[in-house]
């Protein structure tokens, strides 16, 4: 069990790693088919001997195909999540379209997907539909920008005010005379929506450019002087800046804390409770509620839920 579980978490790793390689295009579609190798499933600690023996049994049978459709915020825990499923269980095929937060609310509301990833809290309106809000992560929300500018810290009045168009321009914030390049998210889009609730944002933000995807905005913070932008915690790297809002930087150690007040819920929502699903979904969050599946959550630089 422990080689096992060893070679469960390379996979994750090398599953990350491919993420870096990935463009920031708006619609992705992924799917990755199951090694050919079997490996045991895990069990629970304190089970009886029948629950054991049923789990295993489960774990045999298990084969057949999960839909996931959503958040481009989620793609590198949910691509990390299948390779490492599909590693445990050889019979199962775990695809997964990257398409925002809305799109996978609505497939999973009328059927077209098992699992609808969702990178905000769901709606009053979406719940009274029958959708179940699992929460399956804890994510940061950090505020990017070119690396060429001198401002590395905001308070959350400044922000604010950069994205309702009261600031526009850096020399206002102690920076550069240079115009602030106001970078978001499409409508629709998961972060952009728990951004501006964050922020009391709501249709108030006065964006320059409003993209498609997560690696959209990280490539043109990157790239524009004078940009801000927000993107995922676990997208991080030094192609940007990242700021400190209110002199605290965004790690999962100051959102345990709560210091950092940009975070949001990653949410795996489904139509009905998790009890109601078939025997590969509940598996599926078996798993990411387990030991392992917390480590993989925090391998893929996330918060665990639970």
């Amino acid at each position: 069990m422990k080689k096992n579980y060893i070679k469960v978490l390379a996979l994750a790793g090398m599953a990350i790693l491919t993420m870096g390689t990935l463009a920031g295009c708006g619609s992705k579609n992924a799917e990755t088919q199951a090694p050919d190798t079997k490996t045991e499933a895990g069990t629970t600690s304190g089970t009886t001997a029948n629950e054991t023996t049923a789990k295993e049994d489960t774990a045999t049978n298990l084969k057949g195909s999960i839909s996931m459709v959503g958040s481009t915020s989620m793609e590198k825990f949910a691509t990390a999540l299948s390779e490492v499923f599909m590693e445990k269980y050889p019979s199962v095929t775990v695809q997964a379209e990257f398409v925002g937060s809305g799109a996978g609310i609505e497939a999973v509301t009328n059927g077209s997907a098992d699992i609808g990833n969702s990178s905000r809290n769901l709606k009053d309106e979406e719940k009274a539909k029958g959708v179940a809000e699992n929460i399956v992560a804890i994510d940061g929300i950090a505020v990017v920008s070119d690396p060429a500018n001198t401002v590395d810290n905001l308070t959350k009045d400044q922000l604010i005010n950069i994205y309702n168009g009261t600031t526009t321009n850096w020399k206002e914030l102690g920076g550069a005379d240079q115009p602030i390049v106001v970078i978001g998210r499409e409508a629709g889009s998961g972060t952009r929506t728990a951004f501006e609730e964050l922020l009391k944002l709501e249709d108030a933000c006065k964006y320059s450019n409003e993209l498609d995807s997560t690696g959209a905005v990280m490539a043109k913070a990157a790239s524009t002087p004078g940009s801000i932008g927000y993107v995922s915690l676990d997208v991080l790297d030094d192609t940007v800046k990242t700021m400190k809002l209110e002199s605290v930087e965004p790690t999962p150690e100051n959102i345990k804390a709560g210091s950092y007040f940009l975070s949001r819920p990653f949410v795996m929502a489904t139509k009905g409770e998790i009890s109601e699903q078939s025997d590969l979904v509940k598996a599926l969050f078996d798993y990411i509620y387990s030991d392992e599946g917390k480590d993989l959550v925090k391998a893929v630089g996330l918060i665990p839920a639970n």
